[in-house]
């Protein structure tokens, strides 16, 4: 039951954070490798980017890669909060004293992010690919044509094989592992550190949305480069005869930083806070009052 609170929670809020996914993607493509003034901006920031790709490609177009989203975030989100609460419940994640221990709840937290990311890769490759797609005006980084899905994961493995299912699967893993783990141990800490100075007593949701708030100011300070490159990386492709732009998470990391500067590593860092701050704020909160009910019911 913890997996599948987990899972509803994560799909639940991927239908109204996958817009901002969309222009964060794009944002992120923009100027791949490319420096100076003479750079074209097709984007220029997230309401911009949603105003363009509404106008040019339409409203639907905002919802581009909707279907592995929310598998995605039913899966990843099943297997992170579902065995971050196991843990929890057995106590894996507290001290002596039954506080919050923060290294333990990031180990516990990051394996769960870790698993989740490695098996959904995948998707996550597709979903990036779709929602990079654009009409030619306004197009960014390379294009894959897929029609959905499932056309997608047959394309994917027809022209890349089983090595396209996982590409950038390590900056996948880092950025998972590192993002769950400030997201779950700064939502446990925060929550436990409230309650300790007497705020929301009486009110969990309101406990467990300031929490949660907290949580999702850290996720991006952390995740936002790491997101970067795994865009790029998933949206390169390595099908035959094609050049390959990076070889891996450090040589990505490091031409961005080289060619595009610090500014490159954190591109998209708007729409990457519109997108995760909400989402991880309505996660959380739907996954503490299901966690809530569970246990109430259990109880009774």
């Amino acid at each position: 039951m913890d997996f599948l609170i987990g899972g509803l929670a994560g799909a639940g809020s991927s239908i109204f954070i996958n817009p901002i996914d969309v222009v964060k993607t794009r944002l992120q493509l923009q100027g791949e490798l490319r420096s100076g003034p003479k750079t074209a901006t097709k984007y220029k920031s997230t309401f911009h980017g949603l105003y363009v790709i509404a106008k040019t490609e339409g409203l639907l177009a905002l919802q581009k890669g909707l279907v592995p989203a929310m598998v995605l975030g039913f899966l990843v989100n099943a297997l992170s909060l579902g065995i971050y609460s196991m843990a929890e419940a057995k106590g894996y994640t507290k001290n002596k004293n039954g506080d919050v221990n923060i290294k333990k709840s990031m180990f516990w937290s990051a394996t769960g992010g870790l698993l989740g990311g490695v098996g959904c890769n995948p998707l996550l490759v597709v979903k990036i690919r779709l929602q990079s797609a654009g009409h030619p005006s306004i197009a960014v980084g390379r294009q894959h044509v897929y029609n959905g899905l499932l056309d997608g994961l047959v394309k994917l493995h027809k022209f890349e094989g089983l090595k396209g299912f996982f590409a950038g699967v390590t900056a996948t893993a880092t950025r998972l592992a590192i993002g769950y783990s400030a997201q779950l141990t700064t939502f446990s800490k925060a929550k436990e550190l409230l309650i300790s100075h007497g705020h929301f007593k009486s009110s969990p949701f309101g406990l467990a949305f300031v929490a949660s708030s907290v949580s999702g100011i850290a996720v991006v300070l952390a995740n936002c480069p790491f997101d970067v490159v795994a865009t790029r990386l998933y949206n390169q492709g390595n099908a035959p005869g094609r050049k390959v732009l990076y070889t891996g998470i450090l040589d990505c990391l490091m031409k961005i930083y080289k060619i595009e500067g610090l500014h490159g590593l954190y591109k998209g860092v708007g729409p990457l806070y519109i997108k995760l701050a909400p989402n991880v704020t309505i996660s959380l909160v739907m996954w503490d009052f299901l966690h809530r009910l569970l246990r109430s019911n259990k109880t009774n």
